[in-house]
């Protein structure tokens, strides 16, 4: 054969296959579907997990709402006596609201927790290197997510997630020691990028801060300083370093109400609130008596953000905690729901906190720039701000005149009513009081740290058992439970039936790491001051 032609036909026939080649991936790519690569454009490989991440901190959803109450309300929010339960359940007679916790509801933070923050954030972090943004800040959510659960139940499955379906529990030390960790180098990774760069990151994902890196930096060393006091009185070295480290930090703490952290609602991400859904359309809980004596007491400006008037009278009303019982058609017309609407946003850290922290850690440990007067009553400004109530600067000088209120009248029953509040109540004045003690001074600043952290009542009921303040008004009757001793605060979640019934051997080993039975009485790791 002629040379010239087989060397010819070589050349059309590569030519011919480099056409084909080339056209290849055209013809073998489904329009319909993303490719690997295009998965990365705008971070959309770790997008949706990043997502599912916000949801899952508390509980959102348009049909969710029932899911928020056995996992927020009728655990911290009651526990900490913001709302008070006043319908009846079918399937049990005693539950959460009086201290006999009903294992659906306790298994529920826990096994949500697991499938819609440390799941997709496993998915992150098998997809991101240590130096990714983007991992950074789901980091920050998960510690955010997380610290919630370990301050229920105490020793939680941590370090070795996603390496066994059954995973050992570490103790609450441990994970609070790597909660300092993570949140040091996702501070590290985003200060990094901050300060190189002024573009937002993940905004198409982020429905907290749209991207902006230097107000999650904010939020994660905001956190940092939450866990460090949190940590206080059973580690004290520990806790002064990380408190250092947040307060010190190059951008610093949240500042003011542009800082605070809220899961917003958009066109394309919305969600029907669910505090709203369980107190109008449910109408299944109402105002606290606590919240009741402590707003009224003080003439609280807030007390109209936060609660409604009720529909008898016009007038703020509670109902105590632990009833049984009850008419709920009466106390729903009776006493005061809560001032959401569906449409409203999820607040999960106001900047609030970050002074009422400061005034703490400067009147214990000195640290700050400022005074602890000065913090305390930024602390109430911002909250005020936050809020939209006016009058932040008188309210912040009421001293004697203005109380918790002496007494308590149920507008339902009076058999339910207390006519001496005072052996139960922080019974102090607003305004700062140079001269108290370092004592009452830390009560003071917890009393109104408790009234500026609603509707946040997980994070208020781990402030009452670290530091004993504010004092409440107990459940009505102890006598339906046989955990908590009577007129104590309840000390915890227990663990999970499920744990018991798919990963029982390191359910067993945590009940040794609690240090106690695995009871509702058992108080946990950083529990030791009341």
């Amino acid at each position: 054969m002629n040379t010239k032609l087989i060397g010819c036909l070589l050349l059309a026939g590569a030519m011919f296959f480099t056409a084909c080649t080339a056209e290849f991936e055209k013809f073998n790519t489904n329009p319909n579907e993303v490719t690997d690569e295009e998965m990365y454009y705008d971070n959309l490989n770790i997008g949706a997990y990043f997502v599912q991440m916000q949801k899952g901190v508390f509980i959102v959803g348009e049909t969710m709402g029932g899911e928020y109450q056995i996992t927020e309300i009728l655990e911290g929010d009651i526990f900490a006596s913001y709302f008070a339960n006043i319908t009846t359940f079918s399937y049990t007679t005693y539950h959460n609201d009086q201290y006999v916790l009903y294992y659906p509801w306790y298994d529920a933070p826990f096994n949500d927790a697991y499938n819609d923050i440390m799941q997709p954030w496993q998915s992150i972090a098998d997809q991101e290197d240590e130096t990714s943004v983007g991992l950074a800040m789901a980091t920050v959510v998960k510690v955010l997510g997380m610290s919630r659960i370990t301050d229920m139940y105490g020793p939680i499955p941590y370090s070795q997630f996603g390496s066994d379906v059954q995973v050992p529990y570490d103790s609450q030390k441990d994970v609070y020691y790597q909660f300092f960790d993570e949140l040091d180098n996702a501070i590290e990774v985003m200060t990094q990028y901050a300060q190189s760069n002024s573009a937002t990151y993940m905004e198409t994902y982020d429905y907290v801060y749209q991207g902006n890196v230097e107000k999650w930096i904010k939020l994660a060393n905001t956190l940092r300083l939450r866990l460090a006091m949190r940590i206080s009185y059973v580690d004290e070295t520990k806790a002064v370093s990380e408190a250092e480290a947040a307060i010190n930090q190059t951008y610093g703490l949240m500042a003011s109400t542009s800082d605070s952290a809220y899961l917003k609602q958009n066109t394309t991400f919305s969600f029907r609130n669910p505090l709203w859904e369980v107190s109008e359309s449910f109408q299944d809980i109402r105002m606290s008596a606590n919240m009741d004596c402590y707003l009224n007491g003080y003439s609280d400006p807030r007390i109209s953000a936060y609660f409604r008037t009720a529909e008898n009278d016009g007038a703020y009303h509670g109902v105590r905690n632990g009833l049984t019982g009850l008419t709920k058609s009466s106390y729903v017309s009776a006493c005061s729901g809560v001032n959401y609407e569906t449409g409203d946003d999820m607040l999960w850290m106001d900047a609030s906190e970050a002074y009422f922290l400061l005034a703490e850690a400067q009147l214990r440990f000195g640290l700050g720039s400022d005074t602890a007067q000065n913090y305390y009553e930024q602390g109430i400004s911002t909250s005020f701000s936050t809020w939209g109530a006016s009058g932040a600067d008188s309210y912040i000088t009421r001293s004697d005149s203005y109380l918790p209120s002496s007494s308590y009248t149920d507008p339902v029953s009076t058999r339910y009513s207390i006519s001496n509040t005072s052996s139960y109540l922080s019974m102090l004045p607003i305004a700062w009081d140079e001269n108290a003690t370092d004592e009452e001074k830390l009560e003071r600043i917890m009393v109104q740290k408790w009234i500026a952290l609603f509707p946040d009542g997980q994070e208020a009921w781990s402030e009452m058992r670290r530091t004993g303040y504010p004092s409440i008004i107990p459940i009505y009757s102890y006598s339906y439970q046989t955990e908590v001793a009577d007129g104590e605060l309840i000390s915890r979640l227990k663990f999970p039936s499920t744990e018991y019934s798919n990963n029982s051997a390191n359910v067993q080993n945590a009940i040794s790491l609690l240090g106690g039975n695995d009871s509702a009485g058992t108080r946990l790791w950083w529990d030791v001051r009341r």
